[in-house]
């Protein structure tokens, strides 16, 4: 519980639901009927950007993914009070995507990614892929920068799990094309792969009919 209460800490200090937000907007130029959510905890940040995005994107309904049962009625009812829907997923994402999944508008990511080794992380791109029209994604950002900063939670008030933790994470973060090279078919996709300050990695995949083979497979920055 002490360390889902740093992860919300965290996500603040990096800003992460004002930087999905805008991920989400840039890439997807109407409201989507349904986002479905990867590793969404207790759906905090998922909260975070509706509420950001809910004047713009009414009646959305956002399904939230993850290995445990921790949405609260309190969570639920605030999702609810914007105008969103919102259901619950408690499922295996391999299983899920490989299995269960309806195709939706966009599939969503937070600090989710980098907890997968490559061949793993490659499959479950390769399921996202078909299933969504946009698949985005913020991640720890593997710099030095970011690794100074990891070593410095404890100054917010993270618990000793949550200080390894965020140096972990950072050590397995992004940089680079690192998920644009893992993406399964850049052939009718664009793909922008991007650094936002603070210490985030940006990664989104949209489908495009009018995407060329010549096109540029990548924005990095």
């Amino acid at each position: 519980m002490r360390s889902r209460r740093d992860l919300r800490r965290i996500n603040r200090w990096m800003l992460q639901s004002k930087i999905m937000a805008t991920l989400l907007l840039r890439h997807f130029d109407r409201p989507p009927k349904t986002i479905l959510d990867l590793g969404s905890g207790d759906g905090a940040l998922m909260l975070g950007v509706a509420r950001r995005l809910a004047p713009k994107w009414p009646g959305v309904t956002a399904r939230l993914l993850d290995q445990q049962d921790i949405l609260s009625d309190e969570t639920r009812r605030a999702f609810e009070a914007i105008g969103w829907r919102v259901e619950r997923i408690v499922a295996d994402v391999f299983d899920y995507l490989s299995h269960d999944a309806a195709k939706t508008d966009i599939i969503s990511a937070n600090l989710f990614l980098h907890h997968f080794e490559n061949p793993d992380l490659a499959r479950l791109l390769e399921l996202a892929a078909a299933r969504t029209t946009l698949f985005a994604a913020c991640e720890p950002r593997r710099d030095r920068f970011s690794l100074l900063a990891s070593s410095l939670v404890w100054v917010i008030g993270c618990n000793d799990v949550t200080q390894w933790d965020a140096k972990t994470s950072v050590r397995a973060g992004f940089n680079g094309r690192d998920l644009s090279k893992l993406w399964p078919s850049p052939n009718g996709w664009v793909l922008d792969e991007t650094y936002e300050m603070p210490f985030t990695h940006c990664f989104a995949a949209r489908r495009s009919t009018l995407a060329r083979e010549n096109a540029p497979r990548a924005d990095v920055r």
